[in-house]
């Protein structure tokens, strides 16, 4: 047992925490950090498998600078777990929103699935689930911005190696020039 958890630890050091260290000890503004992190998880807990990492690439692509890319991803490596805990919760609020039909998660509904006898009971809960992210998601966004500021803030002060240095002046002769526009 005890080989376990020094695996399992090695393996969140390596994977989770170092990266976290990395990214809060470069020069990094907290808003921005806030705000990939909270971009990284809402998408990352989106409920269809396997497209998470498509979704924050093309979030990355389309934002540019407004995100902090290693911390969109790893947001997004993080929630993977959330996001197979929230598929059905997301599909009973898409089904609440929509007034669809109530998808049944028994065996025989599995059996259904994989035989291939409910394709289209399957395609309408995937929407169903789609549905409820889509609402859920700003919120969750938010949230998670709103929770994540206070701690970034202190987070970046603590762990930052970038001295604060004072900023130089603007050109000097811009200084004059707004000076004698004054007289």
């Amino acid at each position: 047992m005890q080989i376990r958890k020094i695996g399992l630890a090695t393996w969140f050091n390596k994977n989770v925490a170092d990266p976290f260290y990395q990214i809060l000890s470069r020069d990094a503004e907290p808003k921005q950090l806030a705000f990939s992190a909270a971009l990284g998880i809402t998408l990352g807990i989106f409920p269809v498998c396997g497209v998470t990492v498509l979704l924050c690439g093309i979030a990355i692509a389309l934002l540019g600078s407004v995100c902090h890319a290693p911390t969109v991803m790893l947001a997004n490596f993080i929630a993977t777990p959330i996001e197979l805990s929230l598929v059905v919760p997301f599909l009973r609020l898409g089904e609440a929103i929509s007034g669809g039909s109530h998808f049944p998660l028994t065996s025989d509904a599995l059996k259904k699935v994989l035989t291939g006898q409910a394709s289209h009971d399957v395609i309408l809960s995937i929407a169903h689930a789609l549905l409820g992210w889509l609402v859920a998601g700003p919120f969750i966004l938010a949230a998670l911005y709103i929770i994540s500021l206070p701690c970034f803030k202190i987070l970046v002060c603590k762990f930052s190696t970038v001295t604060s240095t004072p900023k130089k002046l603007p050109n000097s002769h811009a200084e004059i020039r707004l000076k004698m526009r004054d007289v």
